[in-house]
């Protein structure tokens, strides 16, 4: 049985990069928020959506992500709301998912709110991806083309890295891509 290697990290922070990287090494690897936009997607999630946050985060019959996004990221119930319907789904498809690919040593599951969403108490260890506030903000605002005070809004939903440290088995600071693979090689090592 394949144990569970939990990777997370605020927004920016690369943990996405570094996931990349383990599924170049061949392991396995669940993109949380990837599963989540796929299982939103359903029907049966759009409905849920609909019916708890109104038409206007519809289009198409899909969702709005920048419109429901401006509801949720300005107002903690609504985004417990929306977590609510979504992380049930993406448990049970994570569940499934893990279990065919349970002859692997372990897998990774990358997820930004790891912690937020009480998914860490599965995961058998923890590596957070750290990195200074401004390169995050930068690297965020770039590669979703958005504002700083939208980054930041998105940050205040996140717990702090300080809390994160406290909670995670591995650190890995990402400033430099090249030193930050060398430290997730000598990870692998230990994880190995």
């Amino acid at each position: 049985m394949a144990k569970i290697i939990g990777i997370t990290g605020g927004i920016g922070s690369g943990k996405t990069t570094i996931a990349n990287y383990f599924m170049e090494k061949n392991i396995p690897v669940y993109i949380a928020d990837v599963e989540a936009n796929k299982i939103s997607n359903s029907k049966k999630i759009v409905k849920k959506i609909l019916a708890t946050f109104g038409s206007q985060v519809i289009e198409n019959e899909l969702i709005n992500r920048v419109e429901l996004a401006k509801i949720v990221f300005n107002d903690k119930q609504k985004l417990a709301l929306l977590n609510n319907i979504i992380h049930p789904e993406v448990k049970k498809h994570f569940a499934i998912w893990k279990k065919n690919n349970d002859n692997a040593p372990f897998v990774i599951k990358e997820s930004a709110i790891l912690f937020e969403s009480g998914s860490y108490k599965e995961c058998d260890k923890i590596i957070l991806i750290t990195a200074p506030l401004e390169l995050r903000i930068e690297r965020a605002m770039k590669r979703d083309n958005s504002t700083r005070e939208s980054i930041l809004q998105k940050m205040k939903n996140q717990i702090s890295d300080e809390e994160k440290i406290a909670k995670a088995d591995f650190v890995i600071h990402n400033i430099n891509l090249e030193d930050t693979l060398l430290q997730v090689d000598l990870l692998l090592k230990k994880l190995k």
